[in-house]
């Protein structure tokens, strides 16, 4: 097993997957984890992980330095470097010249953190502000950025690098995690695939005669774990899917006609007035999600309680879910303000049943399609924010005129690329609406009226994410038809903006 002390960075999860997508199974643990709990027989390497804090801030996450003293290998990354040197007695401090999304390295110096990488110079992703200015006694720089900064060092067992590896945009990302985990010579035995038959198990022998609900949305997540607590107990599970009235375009017939068939015994609530009426003036994204959050336990419960002897709940909820969701230590990234069905469980007195707790979504898709047989477009649907098209519709409030626009335009856009056969080819893709309206002209009249913003965007783990390349002949088609079919819209625009510095979602 290889363990990641967390030290806070949104991209902590994202090692944690690519380790596991090259077969060694991970843990994620805190920076301030005592050192004999982290110190077990299966121990075989420890990654460090990076973090948006500074080695001299107060409170910053600094965990023991016996750690470094374990004997097995050690890999820090961005933070974890900076970490590494400060504990040995190197000298970090802030520079003027900071590297953040796309920075060139050069290879100095042979290491077997880069054996069979074949160029020198390579493409990486940073994300900093501090450097290592002089290197811990011992240590030997392997790397500089394109800024002379320290990119790599490195140390007996103790190997360091001020990149980000596990993103997807960095050149060679992944042999740099391959070469970590030989040098750990870690076993490589996890599958998902294999891990299958002990969720079943487990599953089965917690849930033999017990009548439960849980949350379905559609979505990959929730529907994997409900047909397989299905497949375990049958009629006695009972799904509950909620209409918000914040979906897109038909997405309740959609989400009924691919629940149907796999045999589910859903029960739906038409919930959209109450939804909308709380909505009312509201502006602010981060109010909007605590009032959607609020009223979805509130429905919820009122139709769990009216199925007899429930005594669980089902959750999707992934690894991710279960770092993100949780203050962690004090320094956390904000918690995910709609997810699962929050404090129902007490308040109800339900045992929680979470079958994938310890899996990430590509372990789940596998699952989903291979073992479960589920169709295509619940596997690789596009990721739906829970508050739905709510915080999509930016800067102002929720409207039934708003949705209408929003919902039109949304699915011209998806329809299109479905048409195109794009939709499976892009991660993520979906319209916005703006609170700005500008002046056109349509019918030789003037016009002022809503603009409609396109996203589209490339990754692997949604951690970073490049733009989807449009040929000018489509984006011209796809604003034309917006244009041309959604009453009230006169101009559409296309984010061209990467991940970081901005985020998928608009907000």
């Amino acid at each position: 097993m290889i363990k990641i002390i967390d030290c806070g960075s949104q991209y902590t999860q994202n090692i944690a997957r690519r380790v596991r997508e090259l077969g060694v199974f991970t843990e994620i643990i805190p920076f301030h984890t005592e050192p004999k709990k982290i110190n077990k027989k299966d121990l075989e390497g420890i990654i460090i992980s990076g973090g948006q804090f500074s080695v001299y801030d107060k409170g910053s996450p600094l965990y023991s330095e016996k750690i470094l003293n374990f004997g097995v290998p050690i890999l820090g990354i961005c933070y974890g470097q900076q970490s590494i040197a400060h504990l040995l007695g190197g000298k970090v401090e802030p520079t003027q010249n900071r590297e953040y999304g796309e920075t060139k390295i050069e290879i100095q110096k042979e290491s077997p953190l880069f054996r069979n990488i074949p160029n020198k110079k390579l493409r990486v992703w940073m994300s900093h502000g501090d450097i290592v200015k002089e290197l811990p006694r011992g240590f030997e720089l392997t790397a500089i950025s394109q800024n002379g900064h320290v990119a790599s060092m490195q140390k007996s067992n103790i190997y360091a690098v001020q990149f980000h590896p596990e993103v997807d945009h960095t050149e060679y990302g992944r042999k740099i995690l391959e070469n970590f985990i030989e040098i750990c010579e870690a076993e490589r035995n996890w599958d998902p695939n294999k891990d299958y038959d002990r969720i079943i198990e487990e599953t089965r022998e917690k849930l033999r005669g017990k009548i439960g609900v849980g949350g379905i949305s559609g979505g990959v997540d929730s529907s994997t774990a409900s047909v397989l607590v299905s497949r375990v107990t049958g009629k006695n599970y009972h799904p509950i899917f909620v209409d918000n009235g914040l979906l897109r375009l038909n997405e309740t017939e959609e989400v009924r006609s691919s629940l149907n068939p796999l045999g589910l015994n859903t029960h739906y609530v038409d919930a959209s007035e109450r939804f909308l009426s709380r909505l009312k003036g509201i502006i602010d994204p981060d109010q909007k999600r605590k009032i959607i959050g609020h009223e979805f336990i509130a429905v919820f419960e009122e139709v769990a309680r009216k199925i007899q002897k429930a005594s669980y709940l089902v959750q999707g909820t992934l690894y991710p879910d279960v770092i993100e969701s949780v203050p962690l230590y004090g320094i956390s990234s904000k918690i995910k303000r709609h997810h699962n069905v929050g404090g129902l469980p007490e308040k109800m007195g339900l045992e929680v049943i979470e079958p994938f707790r310890y899996m990430f979504k590509d372990e789940i898709r596998i699952i989903a399609e291979e073992k479960l047989g589920m169709p295509k477009e619940i596997v690789w649907r596009h990721p739906f924010p829970g508050p739905g098209l709510a915080i999509r519709i930016v800067g102002s409030d929720v409207t039934l005129d708003k949705l209408k626009i929003l919902r039109q335009a949304d699915y011209i856009f998806i329809e299109e690329l479905k048409r195109r056969r794009l939709y499976y080819k892009i991660s993520q893709a979906f319209a916005g609406l703006s609170n700005s309206k500008s002046v056109g002209v349509m019918g030789d009249e003037g016009t002022y009226e809503a603009e409609i913003r396109l996203r589209a965007v490339t990754t692997n783990d949604f951690m970073t994410s490049n733009l989807y390349h449009f040929s000018k002949k489509t984006e011209i088609a796809i604003a034309n038809r917006i244009v041309n079919e959604v009453k009230g819209v006169n101009r559409v625009f296309y984010d061209w903006t990467q991940k970081p510095p901005g985020t998928i979602e608009w907000e």
